[in-house]
């Protein structure tokens, strides 16, 4: 399968019931699916098939989850999954990609953040203790044969770590959007001045122009 034949699947993990942690000016539902969203409208903007798991403050189980992935585009090698993702008393941002597949996008989307500010301690594949076969993140075991990774940003109990997060998520989100298109071989058009990401709670009124 041509890479430029390829459909991006965003998720914002948490969402509804399931806030996270808020901390540090951040609630981490709300902050995975603001960045879910500004690379969903980017990859879109490029023309590369792409849908979100979920759009709105919705509570998704992890079944609930995996099943829209799943039902979306399909089960094949066709389907790039791409998970936002906060987390707590660590340090620095890590990713995770599957047991089935090659580190080349993980590292792509690891220097393109370490370019915008982020620093990655490390990608890597997690296998389950029971069954070291397995993955060990749900999301990326069922989702079969699509090409799952999860992004863990930061760590918000981190002053420093969720300043950053909060004063970049539009930098953050172009890295990926860079690593994703240049892994799919596609042209890269960069954001202009005029571009803006709609926000829950904006208007198209504009008021009297008299």
């Amino acid at each position: 399968m041509d890479r430029v034949d390829k459909k991006v699947i965003i998720d914002a993990y948490r969402g509804g019931d399931d806030i996270g942690s808020n901390i540090n000016g951040i609630t981490e539902k709300n902050y995975n699916l603001e960045l879910s969203k500004y690379i969903y409208d980017r990859l879109r903007s490029l023309k590369i098939p792409t849908t979100l798991t979920r759009d709105s403050d919705e509570t998704l189980n992890m079944d609930n989850r995996v099943n829209r992935i799943t039902s979306t585009y399909g089960k094949g090698r066709d389907v790039i999954v791409i998970s936002n993702a906060l987390t707590t008393g660590g340090e620095n941002a890590e990713i995770v990609y599957a047991l089935r597949n090659s580190s080349t996008l993980a590292k792509k989307i690891a220097d393109e953040l370490n370019s915008a500010g982020i620093k990655v301690e490390k990608y890597y594949q997690r296998r389950l203790p029971s069954d070291t076969a397995l993955d060990y993140n749900q999301l990326i075991r069922d989702t079969k044969n699509n090409e799952s990774i999860i992004i863990y940003y930061g760590n918000i109990d981190n002053e420093k770590e969720a300043t950053f997060l909060k004063n970049n998520l539009n930098e953050i989100g172009e890295a990926i959007v860079i690593a994703i298109t240049s892994y799919l071989n596609i042209p890269y058009t960069p954001i202009n001045s005029n571009y803006y990401i709609v926000k829950s709670g904006d208007t198209l009124f504009m008021g009297n122009n008299e």
